[in-house]
């Protein structure tokens, strides 16, 4: 061996026994062995030899590589070992408590959804479920959803194939529900909905609770009632909220609910878009037209009135926690979600 592969040999077995521990044999080892290393560079010189002499050198540099391998493995089980001796000289006691598995949290979705569904059980609502894909006429048809409404856009609707649709609201519940069951009827709808939309305050998949109550003679009054003690139970008796007259193509009249802004009190800032206000739900009298496309005699509009509304599950859990941007939501940080 050359006097300048011997004192290569020699450098690595001093930089392998400078090791002291793994992440510094890693280090120590690429500096010979990594593909720039030294050894590498030795390499790379081959091909200004001819033919015979590469082949020779070859031979050498391949004994020379083994060589450095063999002290850096050494060097590798010496340093395991001495873990292990460390580990050894230290007693273990068995009287310390053990440490605690971390525990699961329930997301603020859910945490919210089942207090939105306790609330309007306990004042005799059923819940009824239906499909995430549905057809034209569930989703839109039969919701006086006419075929020109922006609704229908595709800026704000997923299609699919076949004419379907992801729901874009659960209001499809409602219909598939008064075809199957008779009124008076009293039930809210939660489940996942989707829309082509994603800021601060929207997502693109989020969740809505649909109630819907029909019966003789129900009015505006029993809706405003029923949305009252509905902000009462879930934000607390002095909580304030204001009804804007709106439109739905499936209500008549409709209005949308606001609660005050839970960052800035009513003085106005970003999430609230300087109003004040954050809205919480829409809501509004059943349309007659929705009535006459059950196409059953028990929903006749000269019979039977109704209110229906939608609430979003995203925006209440924001109200109830803080939260100033849904997106914090569905971004699944263990540190926010241990949070709840």
């Amino acid at each position: 061996m050359k006097t300048s592969e011997e004192n290569l040999l020699a450098e690595a077995r001093q930089s392998a026994e400078n090791a002291h521990d793994h992440n510094a044999w890693i280090q120590a080892r690429a500096r010979f062995l990594g593909k720039k290393g030294l050894v590498s560079s030795l390499f790379q010189q081959l091909g200004r030899l001819d033919k015979a002499a590469r082949r020779q050198r070859g031979q050498e540099l391949n004994a020379l590589k083994e060589r450095i391998e063999g002290v850096f493995e050494a060097r590798k089980a010496a340093i395991r070992d001495e873990a292990l001796e460390r580990m050894a000289a230290r007693p273990i006691d068995l009287s310390l408590p053990a440490r605690r598995p971390a525990r699961g949290r329930i997301h603020p979705i859910l945490q919210t959804l089942r207090e939105i569904e306790d609330i309007f059980i306990s004042m005799g609502f059923d819940i009824e479920e239906g499909p995430d894909i549905e057809d034209d006429f569930h989703n839109f048809e039969g919701l006086n959803i006419p075929a020109d409404h922006p609704a229908r856009d595709m800026h704000d609707t997923f299609y699919l194939s076949n004419g379907l649709v992801l729901r874009t609201h659960t209001s499809p519940v409602q219909m598939r529900t008064m075809k199957r069951r008779d009124p008076p009827l009293r039930i809210i709808a939660p489940g996942r909905v989707y829309r082509a939309d994603l800021d601060m305050s929207h997502s693109p998949m989020f969740h809505q609770v649909e109630g819907l109550m029909v019966d003789q003679d129900i009015s505006m009054a029993d809706l405003k009632g029923v949305l009252l003690e509905f902000a009462r139970r879930l934000f607390g008796a002095d909580v304030r909220i204001r009804f804007r007259a709106s439109f739905f193509p499936f209500t008549e009249p409709s209005a949308e609910v606001d609660v005050l802004c839970f960052l800035c009190k009513g003085e106005g800032c970003r999430t609230c878009q300087d109003t004040g206000w954050l809205e919480i739900l829409g809501s509004g009298m059943v349309n007659p037209a929705v009535f006459r496309h059950v196409g059953r005699p028990e929903y006749d509009p000269e019979g039977v009135t109704g209110f229906a509304f939608g609430v979003g599950i995203e925006r209440i859990a924001m109200l109830r926690h803080g939260i100033p941007d849904i997106r914090t939501l569905f971004e699944n940080d263990l540190r926010v979600l241990h949070q709840f």
